[in-house]
């Protein structure tokens, strides 16, 4: 591996050489290069094998798996971002290609702003011409869903959702994470483990200074949920992303920047519609908490303590590389920051305290990271978490109650910031209403509604 070598700034193109799915062993090959560089080959690897691949199901999976290739090429083509695209084999339509822009300029906003790099117009994907009219067919799918799960309280409010609704789905994830196993595991039911292997020649460029930084991760696993669902013959891939998925953080002289980018419904929005377009019509892609904020998701995570032991949502546990905390939450990343001040409003003390460990709200160590969820004197976090003023409203709410006032953090925002905001936007019942658009189907959103409002 050392003898590989890589400069980043004499790349002249990025190329897409094949993809192909081994229907007798279920591993998917993606295969990319750097002008005549060596091949980076990319594997996942779905469960369930052998497939059939024949007929228009087969088709579907080749129109799937060829989406896959695309968005999953975001995370080599990052390392020296060249000015060329080049897609070996056969073309890929107008739309397509404008899809493909999107997702690459956008979900790399925020490692083009930690680089220094601005790839508006400079990304462009090779189209065969026209955007390509005919529409993909409805494959008759099983009704059945493959809910994406994190680890964290987002995914566990949708699969009890969709429990509660009746709706008949199995709890996906990719990778080895065995804290996100052992949430998949208390569920009770059926699980879905897919292995992705990223080309380790990609970490030894990074060693030699290739560009690095945040992907639109969500994109890609999104792509590789969309081809195990078709492997499945099921009908439905749910993520759980909320509204202020879509809020970015608004940067001094830069503007916004938003790191949740694929978790947003600008990209929910153009990805679902492409499957059903260009995969398969029958094929739903959605996120059920779209319409809701984090604090209405919070809300209803706290109604049940059955997986107070077993969640976490400090991404320190989800680093490719480096050190993980030796309990679920390391309690100083904006993660944690966050899940607490928006989980404190609706549960009682001492079983968020059992949670974490510690009162996060009562260490003065921690004020920076708070105040940058407040968006007092520093922008929001590029990280997952929530608005400003969802952070604003649940402190608030927490500096009228006897058992939280006293703490440090919360007093000081009664004594330092919360006379200079307008108390009427601290109001939190008004963050709790659905609103704006999502693609839940309509047989759902109507007790998902309720259910979110009781």
């Amino acid at each position: 591996m050392s003898e590989v070598k890589f400069q980043r700034d004499a790349v002249k193109a990025f190329r897409f050489v094949d993809c192909s799915l081994d229907a007798a062993t279920g591993v998917a090959r993606l295969v990319y290069a750097f002008d005549d560089g060596p091949q980076l080959i990319e594997t996942v690897s779905f469960p369930g094998a052998p497939f059939n691949l024949e007929g228009a199901p087969g088709q579907a999976v080749q129109r799937a798996l060829r989406l896959l290739h695309l968005i999953a090429g975001v995370s080599y083509y990052k390392a020296a971002v060249p000015p060329e695209v080049v897609i070996e084999g056969d073309p890929i339509d107008a739309d397509t290609a404008a899809l493909m822009e999107d997702i690459y300029t956008h979900g790399l906003g925020e490692f083009a702003y930690r680089n220094g790099l601005d790839l508006h117009g400079r990304i462009r994907f090779p189209a065969s011409g026209a955007a390509d009219e005919a529409t993909a067919p409805a494959l008759g799918l099983a009704s059945h869903a493959l809910v994406a799960i994190g680890g964290g309280k987002d995914s566990l409010v949708s699969i009890e959702a969709l429990r509660g609704a009746g709706i008949a789905q199995t709890v996906s994830w990719i990778g080895g994470s065995q804290l996100i196993a052992a949430c998949a595991s208390r569920t009770g039911l059926p699980t879905l483990n897919i292995g992705r292997a990223i080309a380790p020649e990609l970490f030894e460029f990074n060693r030699q200074g290739a560009w690095n930084g945040h992907i639109p991760v969500t994109a890609i696993n999104s792509a590789i949920l969309v081809l195990a669902a078709l492997l499945r013959g099921v009908d439905q891939v749910v993520f759980s992303n909320e509204r202020s998925a879509s809020v970015g953080s608004m940067i001094a002289g830069t503007g916004e920047v938003n790191h949740q980018w694929s978790k947003g419904w600008a990209f929910e929005s153009l990805f679902g519609a492409h499957v059903q377009r260009h995969v398969a019509a029958d094929l739903q892609y959605y996120s059920l908490l779209r319409p809701f904020s984090e604090l209405a998701v919070a809300r209803q995570f706290a109604k049940n303590d059955h997986y107070d032991a077993h969640f976490s949502s400090c991404n320190r546990n989800f680093h490719i590389l480096g050190e993980r905390p030796v309990n679920r939450w390391c309690g100083v990343c904006p993660k944690c920051h966050f899940v607490f001040l928006a989980l404190a409003p609706f549960m009682p003390k001492p079983r968020l305290l059992n949670i974490f460990g510690r009162n996060l709200l009562d260490d003065t160590a921690q004020t920076g990271g708070f105040d940058a969820l407040l968006e007092y004197q520093d922008h929001k976090p590029f990280e997952c978490v929530g608005e400003g003023r969802e952070s604003r409203a649940a402190m608030a709410t927490l500096g009228q109650r006897p058992e939280w006032r006293e703490d440090a953090l919360v007093a000081r925002f009664n004594r330092e910031i919360a006379p200079q905001l307008d108390a009427a936007e601290l109001q939190i019942p008004a963050l709790l209403q659905p609103e704006g658009e999502h693609r839940i189907p309509a047989a759902l959103w109507e007790p998902l509604r309720a259910n979110f409002a009781a």
